[in-house]
């Protein structure tokens, strides 16, 4: 680069740094720079095939993080999209695309039904074939027919899955005072879409599917930011409010009337490890919750021997590792806090520092 053009660049940084406070960093616009030295080569003909080597030797190396084509797996895609249409079934008129009404309302059900439960098979046969080469203990014909019993076993828990959904539904209606309808609350509540995919997911859970229910749960997760695992045992009229950041374990026990707000843990206290050092999985972890529960937002309840009381109310922010007898509040003490004006609170903080 000659005189000029160094000029030139010491200008433009110089310029920039007036404006840096705007929104670029000075490290961002000299490397923005840097693109006078590039010079256009043949990489797509030489560079290319070179790094096409080197990922498919990274196969090798890291072979965890892939699968070849004689292993096959369900689809991360295909289970959602078997998922939303459980849920268009579920709660038909409200998820999908499609209106529906008391003319075609059959047709709607009896088609989507005919193809979910040959798309499921496939999914849940693949899963089953996983389990299958993992462990050896069942031929592709016992996985293929166990996935026909599963598939069916499942589609026909759907009326007692609505059921369980409308006392949810009506939970939440009845404990949000800001909710104007059961309409409002299934349309726009996150609870509702984290709820009814657990609950669906809970019954591939419990007939041995592996993969496809946390598939499923995990995709609610991210929409909602609500954490069920489909291992949970939850009762009936459950409601989350709000819901982020609500995490429920694997083997929590949850009973009937519950209401949790969001923020709460209901978690692990511990993991054991046997002589080598490893999680030891398959045990009891996370606590067990009675029936007529409140709990507020920010707590944390650990272990798999707590067990909270029928009736109790946990406060926010609450820690807890050992059982709550029944009809018992829990709240922690209020904190103290210092009052002032302004220029007392700045000498405060100035002398904290």
């Amino acid at each position: 680069m000659d005189r000029s053009g160094r000029n030139q660049k010491e200008e433009f940084l110089e310029k920039a740094e007036k404006t840096i406070r705007v929104w670029a960093s000075k490290q961002m616009l000299e490397l923005l720079m840097k693109g006078e030295e590039f010079s256009e080569d043949n990489w797509l003909e030489e560079g290319l095939p070179k790094l096409i080597d080197r990922i498919i030797e990274s196969y090798d190396e890291y072979g965890g993080i892939n699968r070849s084509e004689d292993e096959d797996l369900p689809s991360k895609q295909a289970v959602i999209e078997i998922l939303e249409d459980l849920l268009s079934i579920l709660f038909p008129g409200y998820f999908g695309n499609m209106k529906v009404d008391r003319f075609n309302i059959r047709y709607f059900v009896g088609n989507l039904l005919s193809s979910i439960y040959s798309r499921l098979i496939s999914e849940v046969e693949k899963s089953l074939k996983y389990l299958s080469r993992n462990f050896g203990v069942a031929s592709e014909e016992v996985c293929s027919k166990r996935a026909r019993m599963i598939v069916r076993e499942f589609l026909e828990k759907i009326p007692d899955i609505r059921a369980m959904l409308s006392g949810d539904i009506q939970a939440a209606y009845d404990g949000d005072p800001a909710a104007k309808s059961t309409d409002e609350v299934i349309l726009s509540y996150p609870c509702v879409l984290a709820i009814a995919t657990y609950r669906i997911a809970h019954e591939l859970w419990i007939r041995g599917v592996p993969l496809i229910p946390r598939i499923m749960t995990e995709y609610a997760h991210s929409k909602t930011g609500i954490d069920i695992h489909p291992g949970a045992n939850i009762g009936r009229n459950f409601f989350i409010d709000h819901g982020t950041g609500v995490v429920i374990g694997e083997t929590t026990e949850i009973g009937d009337n519950v209401k949790i707000y969001q923020g709460v843990t209901l978690g692990a206290l511990s993991f054991p490890k046997d002589e080598r050092g490893k999680i030891i999985k398959g045990s009891k972890r996370h606590p067990t919750v009675g029936n007529n529960v409140v709990i507020y937002s920010g707590a944390t309840i650990l272990g798999g021997e707590t067990v909270i009381g029928d009736n109790a109310v946990i406060g926010g922010n609450a820690w807890i590792t050992s059982s709550i007898p029944a009809g018992t509040k829990v709240i922690i003490a209020p904190p103290k806090l210092y009052y002032g004006n302004s220029h007392e609170n700045d000498s405060v903080n100035s002398n904290q520092q």
